[in-house]
């Protein structure tokens, strides 16, 4: 379809002129409409209504973007699939789970981003997670498109037969969608190398192909040096590049950081590394806090207790003899750099306020959408420096498309080429944070991420014609 025929079937509508062109009037119409068309979806639209927010003034100067319905199609995911997961525990009883996988947009590139595994899993969140996908595999220039996946299964407390026959079944119904040049899953909350193993294994059982179809995958079977390290070392490079900008940088910052999975375990590395004090991480029955900071030691301590023993944070607190707060976060801890690495929403605007008077100057969002929108407008009003996660924490989606790349080359880098690589790619999304997000000495690292983002895919959508 031309756009003179897209302008012809929209043009009696009045809520799609502006100016005497087709599109929406107002920002408020548009995000009506997207309501409208997905009721009760709280998450995806929370998402949307960021991104169009930054966007808005930069559709009015170009409205290219309005005349062909750019926001209609960029918000409409490509595909979306729900499937049934049977499988059984080791007593033979038989369960049932519900898998998706959102392909949400390839304007770019074949589509790429997560399985997540989690009871909490659900189709409103997989768009919100897909949609910011898209924009965060923009960000990095590399040719990856958007998408999220997973289901409503808890892998916590499951042996590693019953994990495995999940994911061989959950695999069984996906193959059919995945190809290394069509959608490349990676890990999530939920999905490691133990799940990554067992979905590859059934996928190559099934295809018969060795191939580069996930990524997160052990060395041993093909995967970047570098992987498990990438989102995490990622967010701490994002959050140097931000004190770089303002005269700053780690060294002897108080650092408070939630979570102690992969992306908390590696930003407390890096962040270590480089000279910061780390004083927290969490679970979620709670989290501990260490005034002294983590070490290498404690550290090494805290990776063996959560990845192979699998047990709780506040073993920490005992064996350390540290503050232990039972059902709380580590937003209450005086800080100068707070680096949410859980889940979704953990941040409130209450969070929010603690931090700002606990003199914390810098907030980077290791986990997708931490900070809750009012959490983020505390953040801003008070000068803050704030980085989106979009922008931030894509360093893993960076070195899975490095791996991608040494996939389709049957050859492997080094750890040092891989984080190379990896400090460049964070460094370059930086920059486009600036270029686009910079006004009156200022940086607003939202409205940079989103625009950078939004430019390369829309412009790509363009060039494709009506697809």
């Amino acid at each position: 379809m031309t756009e003179e025929q897209l302008k012809s079937n929209t043009i009696d509508n009045p809520e799609l002129k502006t100016n005497g062109a087709v599109g929406y009037s107002s920002i408020d119409t548009f995000l009506k409409r997207v309501k409208e068309k997905n009721p009760g979806e709280i998450e995806f639209f929370e998402a949307v209504k960021e991104v169009i927010d930054s966007v808005w003034e930069l559709l009015e100067k170009h409205p290219r973007y309005l005349h062909t319905n750019i926001l209609e199609r960029l918000t409409e995911p490509e595909r979306v699939i729900m499937f049934r997961v049977p499988w059984t525990d080791d007593q033979g009883h038989v369960h049932i789970n519900r898998g998706y996988r959102v392909e949400f947009n390839s304007a770019i590139g074949p589509y790429k981003g997560g399985l997540r595994f989690h009871p909490s899993v659900n189709l409103d969140i997989l768009k919100f997670l897909a949609f910011e996908q898209t924009f965060k595999n923009s960000l990095t220039t590399l040719p990856i498109g958007g998408a999220k996946g997973g289901a409503d299964f808890d892998p916590k407390g499951k042996s590693d037969s019953e994990v495995m026959r999940f994911c061989q079944s959950f695999m069984t119904e996906l193959y059919r969608y995945i190809g290394p040049e069509t959608d490349i899953p990676a890990g999530d909350i939920g999905v490691g190398r133990r799940e990554i193993g067992y979905l590859f294994g059934q996928y190559k059982r099934l295809s018969n192909e060795f191939n580069g179809v996930m990524t997160g995958k052990s060395a041993e079977s093909g995967g970047s040096l570098l992987r498990p390290e990438a989102t995490g070392y990622g967010l701490v490079y994002f959050v140097s590049e931000m004190l770089q900008a303002q005269n700053q940088n780690l060294e002897g910052q108080t650092i408070t950081i939630s979570g102690s999975g992969n992306v908390a375990q590696f930003a407390a590395e890096k962040s270590i590394h480089l000279g910061g004090k780390v004083v927290s991480l969490s679970d979620s029955d709670g989290a501990i806090y260490d005034p002294e900071g983590l070490d290498e030691e404690k550290l090494a301590f805290v990776k063996h207790l959560k990845n192979e023993k699998r047990g709780r944070i506040r073993e920490y607190a005992q064996k350390y003899d540290v503050t232990y707060l039972e059902n709380q976060t580590p937003w209450n801890i005086s800080c100068d750099i707070a680096l949410p690495c859980a889940t979704e929403n953990e941040i409130g605007e209450q969070d929010a306020i603690a931090l700002v008077e606990n003199g914390c100057r810098c907030v980077a969002e290791g986990a997708n959408k931490p900070c809750q929108p009012k959490a983020v407008q505390v953040f801003l009003e008070n000068g803050l420096l704030f980085g989106p996660g979009k922008a931030a924490n894509a360093g893993g989606v960076a070195v899975s498309q490095l791996e991608m790349a040494q996939n389709s080359m049957h050859t492997q880098w080094s750890r040092s080429e891989v984080d190379t690589r990896l400090q460049e790619i964070m460094r370059n999304i930086h920059s486009k944070c600036i270029t686009h997000g910079e006004a009156g000495g200022n940086i607003n690292y939202i409205k940079g991420a989103n625009i950078a983002g939004f430019i390369k895919v829309a412009d790509a959508m363009l060039q494709q014609g009506l697809v």
